[in-house]
């Protein structure tokens, strides 16, 4: 596509009218995906064990109105996913007061609290939900120490301090016409959600979900794929519900089409993925979605249990991925996974989207050869692609775009264009410019680029992730550097396990500063990026300098999100002193110096 021009692609069909507002009565009904109006609830389990059904919203719904939630008064939760975590969520929005769910990193991984507390100051909420009154008890002082629980009501599920309630007071509640009053006034733009995002810089934004956001998001997922119908869907998932992939796609692609999600209470980190694998001997589901951290950690048990590559792939449509960009070497070590497996190759798939977009914007529903394909816009979603610099930025109009951000209407101005397109950050260009429905390649965030002092471009989302699959498998994550200099760098993070797999007696608790100054650990990772250099010897795209970071991005600082996605804008400002150190004139010993 020449760079003086736009594409805009739509994709058809649109969405039937009558998606637009589905929550009734406690459960969503697709005008496709449900053909009975009997229908039984979804149940949701936690692992492979029993859970109650996701019946009781009118009782919590009449709770939640007592205590003050409407449509300016949301209800927030502090605490991950849970049963309970559901059963408020779809209360309150049974009632159309917004559900607020909270990184529980903001309450437990912490030490100022400075954004539980924006957020909290953002919301105003009537109440505030955590599974474990003792747990949260720091938070909720902190929270209390500034004067924001001031007429707030706290509910705990267990161990809820004096003056606070339980869920089970709550689900004592005997409903009455006010909450058929509530339900009756929900409409399309009722604020469903409001989650939570950062951007590169400040505080996290509140992102607004309508109804009408949501359902048509289901909508075009089942039409993008079909067999959802026929085949309602088994889910192990972790993913966290105050980010959009897990709290969104995920839960209510189980609720959507009369599915099981089972909760993982595993994570793509040392000491928890045990659990996911644990969890996957008990559980196979029909497809998987992750992050591509999750299947990074997960291929070492895949690769070496056939038992749980079984489990994990035998009755799986796809494997999904979306969150961040997937290295090649993940997607090559997946792909000979299946094929040792099953005999053959494994679909893998992928989306795009964001917060702002319920999150599915597009979708890949054909099969491909390579990672960074986002596939076509998915039914009722228009993305234009317009020249800005060296790149084709993406942007979004649908009705699964956001009106906005809440009470926050200078935001809300500049994140639309005057078409009303949404600005989304990133870039893309077409797979095969001659043939539009070949797809979309994913080309990095618009802003993340920078020139080097010779004026030559580099594009950071593709380098970036050059660099973790030369590095691989002890390259977690890495920081393109260079903006303004002579030469690339790169900061880097390392994957604690992968590094302890390389050096003799170490384990995955090994302090990360003696990862780094290991011979074997610096010799691989020297050794990728030399390879990786001969194969893209041009300035835009030869890393010349690395260092290896002694500790890991920090939730506090902004540098990383629940998801394990690593913010380039935040680490670059928050470790000034370590890029001085990269590209310094004579390098440390510390730094490694890539032959060019």
């Amino acid at each position: 596509m020449a760079a003086s021009c736009c594409a805009v692609r739509r994709s058809r069909p649109a969405i039937p009218p009558r998606s637009a507002r589905c929550w009734k009565g406690g459960r969503w009904r697709s005008p496709t995906a449900c053909s009975s109006p009997n229908a039984p609830p979804t149940a949701i389990g936690a692992g492979s064990r029993s859970a109650r059904r996701a019946t009781p919203s009118a009782p919590l719904g009449q709770a939640l109105l007592d205590r003050g939630c409407g449509p300016r008064r949301p209800l927030a939760i502090l605490s991950g996913n849970s049963i309970d975590h559901a059963l408020l969520t779809f209360a309150a929005m049974h009632v159309g007061a917004p559900a607020a769910p909270v990184s529980v990193a903001y309450s437990m991984m912490s030490q100022d609290h400075a954004k539980l507390a924006h957020v909290v100051r953002s919301l105003t909420p009537a109440v505030i939900f955590a599974d474990d009154g003792a747990a949260y008890a720091n938070a909720v002082a902190s929270l209390r120490a500034q004067g924001l629980l001031d007429g707030v009501r706290l509910v705990f599920t267990a161990n809820a301090p004096a003056g606070a309630e339980t869920l089970a007071d709550l689900l004592a509640v005997e409903p009455t016409a006010d909450v058929d009053r509530a339900l009756a006034a929900v409409r399309d733009d009722t604020v469903a959600k409001v989650l939570f995002t950062s951007g590169s810089t400040g505080m996290p934004k509140g992102v607004i979900n309508t109804q009408r956001m949501l359902c048509t998001n289901q909508q075009a997922a089942l039409q993008t794929f079909p067999f959802l119908a026929q085949r309602p869907p088994v889910l192990l998932d972790w993913l966290p519900w105050n980010h959009t992939f897990g709290g969104n796609f995920v839960l209510h692609l189980a609720l959507w089409n009369g599915g099981t999600l089972h909760i993982d209470d595993g994570r793509p980190m040392p000491g928890l993925i045990e659990k996911t694998v644990r969890n996957l001997r008990e559980v196979a589901p029909t497809l998987y979605l992750n992050v591509p951290r999750g299947y990074d950690l997960l291929l070492p048990y895949l690769e070496g249990d056939p038992a749980i590559a079984r489990a994990l792939m035998a009755d799986s449509a796809f494997l999904f991925y979306g969150g961040a960009a997937l290295p090649e070497p993940v997607w090559d070590r997946l792909v000979a996974v299946s094929e040792r497996t099953l005999g053959r190759r494994i679909p893998l798939t992928a989306a795009w989207g964001s917060t702002e977009t319920a999150p599915l914007a597009t979708a890949l529903h054909w099969p491909v050869d390579r990672p960074g394909n986002i596939g076509l816009p998915v039914p009722g979603v228009e993305v234009l692609l317009t020249p800005n610099g060296t790149k084709m930025e993406l942007r979004v109009r649908g009705p699964n775009v956001t009106p906005g951000y809440w009470r926050d209407p200078e935001k809300t101005a500049a994140a639309f264009d005057a078409e009303g397109f949404y600005r989304i950050g990133d870039a893309g260009r077409l797979a095969d410019p001659g043939d539009p429905t070949m797809g979309v390649i994913f080309d990095g965030r618009v802003v993340e680029d920078f020139k080097l002092t010779s004026g030559t471009f580099v594009h950071v989302g593709g380098l970036r992730l050059a660099v973790v699959g030369a590095g691989s498998p002890v390259v977690q994550d890495c920081v393109v550097t260079g903006h303004d200099r002579d030469e690339i760098g790169a900061l880097v993070f390392l994957n604690p396990a992968a590094c302890a797999a390389l050096v003799p007696g170490a384990t995955a608790t090994t302090p990360l500063a003696a990862f780094a100054a290991h011979p074997a650990v610096r010799d691989l990772i020297a050794r990728g990026l030399a390879a990786h250099n001969r194969a893209n010897p041009g300035g835009s795209t030869r890393v010349r300098r690395a260092l290896l970071l002694e500790s890991p991005p920090g939730i506090d600082a902004n540098e990383i999100t629940d998801k394990g996605y690593v913010n380039q804008r935040a680490v670059l400002d928050n470790r000034a002193a370590d890029v001085a150190r990269l590209h310094a004139d004579t390098p440390d010993p510390g730094v490694i110096v890539v032959p060019a």
